[in-house]
């Protein structure tokens, strides 16, 4: 069976059912991380945090993969690290943000990276957006100030962080999309966790913390294994869509945040949350209905 074309190639019915799939269940676990990073304790920083998710992502990386060869064989090597750095900054930035500031108020702020991954893309690879797109794309955001109450609490520094997150994480997208043509996910994934490892590791020397009891350990190993499957499998959905479509597709994980607030922390569900939600939900299935068109047509003409 032949692989869907990519970038601004034609997109297949499996692409258009496939992408949502695997950045729905992305943002799942994305949702997981974010909780666990807001819940370890307080003298865990950023840099421990940062450390354990990327040094912990290359250990399980290398056992799994390091004896089918040279893991780090990868295609356009410096663009390989590249979005390596840029991922790690994202995820620092993020997690900073998090330390300081509301999840909630975090993910308002965090995903407006579509827009940035959307003017990244026409800039470096010179994918445009349709008007469809950019519709999408502006009920996403709209829809997440609705379902935050467009609430934006905190410092200028944890508002700050969430700004440089979502400016890389478009970023990071966009070359994940560009990477993802010749290279599989886990490469992908490889350099980011070597990276990150190598960004994180002095100050992590200067200041070790080691998980000292068993819901320590549970929690950082939930960061390391939670990352790892949410990053995996959001590479692997960029093989399907466009970097700006799957930041719309991955900003569910507003929705999935905001459902753990209220069956676990006992968050009130009110009529914003289901207008927002209702709003980001059917951005996603128009997007991918769209997509599943664009599909049909291309497969009739051939």
């Amino acid at each position: 069976m032949e692989q869907p074309e990519q970038a601004n190639g034609p997109v297949s019915l499996e692409a258009a059912f496939a992408g949502p799939l695997f950045m729905l269940s992305a943002a799942l676990l994305f949702t997981v991380l974010n909780l666990l990073v807001k819940m370890i304790g307080p003298h865990y920083t950023v840099w421990h945090i940062g450390f354990y998710r990327f040094f912990g992502g290359l250990v399980i990386i290398m056992a799994l993969f390091g004896r089918q060869g040279n893991p780090y064989r990868g295609r356009n090597i410096r663009l390989l690290v590249i979005r390596g750095c840029t991922g790690a900054v994202a995820f620092l930035a993020m997690v900073t943000a998090i330390r300081l500031l509301p999840v909630s108020t975090v993910l308002v702020i965090f995903y407006s990276f579509p827009a940035f991954s959307a003017v990244f893309s026409f800039l470096l690879y010179g994918e445009r957006i349709g008007k469809s797109g950019m519709v999408c794309i502006a009920i996403v955001i709209i829809g997440i100030g609705v379902l935050m109450d467009f609430k934006i609490e905190g410092g200028f520094l944890g508002q700050a962080m969430a700004i440089v997150g979502g400016i890389f994480a478009g970023i990071t997208v966009t070359f994940i999309r560009a990477l993802r043509k010749t290279n599989g996910p886990v490469v992908i994934y490889l350099y980011l966790c070597l990276m990150g490892a190598l960004v994180t590791l002095p100050a992590f020397c200067l200041q070790p913390i080691f998980p000292a009891t068993a819901l320590e350990w549970v929690m950082v190993l939930g960061i390391i294994l939670s990352s790892l499957s949410a990053q995996l499998l959001m590479n692997q959905g960029f093989f399907y869509c466009r970097g700006w479509e799957g930041g719309v597709l991955m900003s569910s994980e507003v929705i999935f945040t905001a459902i753990v607030g209220i069956v676990f922390l006992g968050d009130p569900a009110s009529l914003r949350f289901w207008i927002g939600s209702l709003m980001i939900f059917g951005s996603v299935v128009t997007l991918n209905r769209l997509n599943a068109g664009v599909g049909k047509n291309n497969n009739k003409q051939q």
